[in-house]
């Protein structure tokens, strides 16, 4: 059985956003999107592997592989190029939210963000709304 090799650590998220921001502006962006999402779930965020910040925890089995593990409901990575955006789910719903976000770019499973005054900050507590009942839905849940 195939597990996934990112795993929740003790590493404490608040230095870990300002030893990796190389400006002022991305710690910012970090350490507001970090208070957002805590204020928005009610659970506190843990660092996955060395570089994602994530919010609950789901168990998954894929249906394609025999891969399974545990992975966060919700999170984000500020990392140099951009913030990556771990709120999408996938569906028609979402998709008609992403329209409405604002300016991004859009990867597999990720949206990637220059900076939160780019997106709809209200648009993008829907898609984590969303992405959390569709989750919870299809998944074990651990919230906290």
């Amino acid at each position: 059985m195939a597990g996934i090799k990112t795993k929740k650590t003790e590493e404490d998220v608040v230095e870990f956003i300002h030893a990796f921001s190389d400006t002022e502006k991305k710690a910012q962006d970090a350490l507001a999107l970090l208070t957002l999402m805590e204020e928005f779930t009610g659970w506190k965020a843990k660092m996955w592997g060395s570089s994602i910040i994530g919010l609950g925890q789901y168990h998954y089995k894929s249906d394609r592989s025999n891969q399974e593990g545990d992975w966060p409901i919700l999170g984000f990575s500020p990392r140099k190029a951009a913030i990556s955006l771990y709120v999408y789910f996938g569906g028609e719903d979402q998709d008609a939210l992403l329209e409405k976000l604002g300016k991004f770019k859009m990867g597999k499973a990720c949206i990637y963000v220059k900076k939160l005054e780019d997106i709809d900050l209200s648009v993008l507590k829907e898609l984590m709304a969303s992405t959390m009942k569709k989750v919870e839905e299809k998944y074990p849940v651990v919230k906290a």
